[in-house]
């Protein structure tokens, strides 16, 4: 069942439009002016075949996707991606170790919650877009932008749709 699900998964290119990239772009922008963290935003339809018949959860895949997108590659180790797995209806957050005992387990999970929550009404773009901005109010609280201090764009906005 698992393996059709993946065959014929949904594009996540229909699902997620030019312009709804932009919004999504423009909210990650507008979050990190919150905080000093960076938040990454990455959807894919499906695995290969091979993948989901060697069991890859996607959880691993998400740990996978914050590796090659270099996610953990900022000065304060406070990178965030928000990964979506569309074959399996799944959410995942994988934050690097700076949040570790700033921001627990049950933060995250309410964060992935909100964005089950809409992608089940049907919302896909609204659903980021509150995900985005709930996972910048947790970045805000523990790396809060601080008057005169330059914080650098350490990694890129636009969302990464790997399929």
């Amino acid at each position: 069942m698992r393996l059709l699900r993946h065959l014929f998964a949904r594009s996540s290119r229909r699902l997620f439009p030019e312009d709804s990239l932009h919004r999504i772009t423009d909210a990650i922008a507008a979050g990190e002016r919150l905080h000093r963290g960076e938040v990454m935003f990455a959807v894919e339809s499906n695995l290969p075949p091979s993948a989901v018949i060697s069991g890859v959860e996607p959880r691993e895949r998400a740990h996978e996707v914050f590796v090659r997108l270099r996610t953990w590659d900022t000065e304060a180790n406070n990178g965030v991606l928000i990964y979506l797995l569309l074959a399996d209806h799944r959410i995942e957050i994988v934050a690097d170790r700076g949040l570790a005992g700033r921001v627990s387990d049950a933060q995250w999970r309410e964060v992935c919650q909100l964005i089950e929550t809409g992608m089940g009404e049907g919302r896909a773009e609204q659903a980021v877009l509150d995900g985005i901005a709930a996972a910048s109010a947790l970045l805000a609280q523990h790396f809060p932008q601080q008057d005169g201090q330059v914080d650098e764009d350490e990694l890129p906005n636009r969302p990464h749709l790997l399929d």
